[in-house]
């Protein structure tokens, strides 16, 4: 019994001392939890650190590269001040400082700008400038001597188109009253009677238009507009034979011009055909038998079947009367 009880002692105790270490225990594992925090902690601390590091560097190289950037400029500026205005840049400096007057330091770098825009407008200097001034010249003397040329032309041309107009208006002045006092005269021979005669409607003779102003008998005097088909058309044979009469033509074509004409207007016609036929060969298609009657030779065309023709020839000379 009393061995039992010393090992229910021992046990206790034992139990007693597990549960301690378990204690013991489970504080490591809290405090090893505590530090695992602390060390992920202080890993991201060390990684914000190194990436403000990073940026850090990487700003200041920006400002290194741009502090070479603007050195450079300054250096650019610096040579093309010396370049264009033949001055150190610090010499030009120290002489607008010398200044008094800050208006005319402003006046002075205005008309600078200026004169540097006028000398970029002129651009590179052509070195052929000379050479091609030269081509230039000599092309600008043959184009004038071409110009005097023709304009010497054009005054010859002028003149000569002046005197033609002269000369044609004269001409044409002296055919139209001529064919006008022969008209005045055909007229009445083929009429009967009446008057008529020829106008200008312009004073310029060169683009002026002919009327013709007909009185046949027993009417008032008019434009050959009003007249009848068959004065219009005995007015236009009087105006044509007018016109042979001052200038004969080596033959003339009257296509049945006696169609619209009564026997007596047809009868006058064929006499002043006859009358011209001395010095003109009158071709005259007709069915007038009066007409037929005044020519020398007839030329009959019939159909004799649908498609075919024939000519008949008749000599009116070889026929006795």
């Amino acid at each position: 019994a009393s061995e039992q009880s010393h090992l229910d002692s021992d046990l206790t105790q034992a139990a007693q001392e597990v549960d301690a270490s378990h204690q013991a225990m489970n504080v490591i594992r809290q405090k090893g939890h505590e530090l695992q925090q602390q060390v992920h902690e202080t890993e991201r601390s060390e990684r914000r650190a190194r990436q403000s590091m990073q940026q850090a560097s990487a700003e200041r190289q920006g400002i290194e590269l741009h502090q070479v950037e603007q050195k450079t400029r300054l250096q650019d500026l610096e040579n093309e001040i010396e370049h264009r205005c033949h001055i150190a840049a610090d010499e030009l400096l120290h002489n607008i400082e010398q200044m008094e007057d800050i208006d005319d330091a402003q006046m002075i770098l205005q008309r600078t700008l200026d004169l540097e825009q006028r000398l970029d407008r002129f651009g590179p200097v052509n070195l052929m400038a000379i050479e091609e001034f030269e081509q230039a010249s000599e092309r600008e003397g043959f184009l004038a001597e071409q110009v005097s040329d023709l304009q010497s032309s054009l005054d010859t041309l002028t003149d000569t188109i002046s005197r033609i107009d002269r000369t044609t208006k004269q001409r044409f002045q002296e055919v139209f009253e001529q064919t006008n006092l022969i008209f005045q005269k055909t007229f009445p021979q083929l009429f009967g009677g009446g008057r008529a005669e020829l106008k200008l409607d312009s004073e310029d003779v060169l683009t002026a238009g002919v009327e013709v102003i007909a009185q046949p008998p027993g009417k008032r005097l008019q434009d050959i507009s009003l007249l009848s088909g068959g004065e219009k058309a005995l007015t236009a044979v009087a105006l044509v034979f007018a016109i042979f009469k001052l200038k004969p033509a080596p033959f003339c074509v009257l296509d049945e011009v006696d169609a619209p004409l009564d026997d007596a207007n047809v009868g006058r016609y064929g006499e002043m055909v006859r009358e011209l036929a001395d010095r003109v060969q009158f071709f005259s298609i007709t069915h007038n038998k009066m007409t037929m009657q005044q020519a020398d030779r007839l030329i009959g065309v019939s159909m004799p079947e649908p498609g075919a023709s024939r000519i008949v020839a008749v000599d009116l000379e070889s026929i006795p009367h």
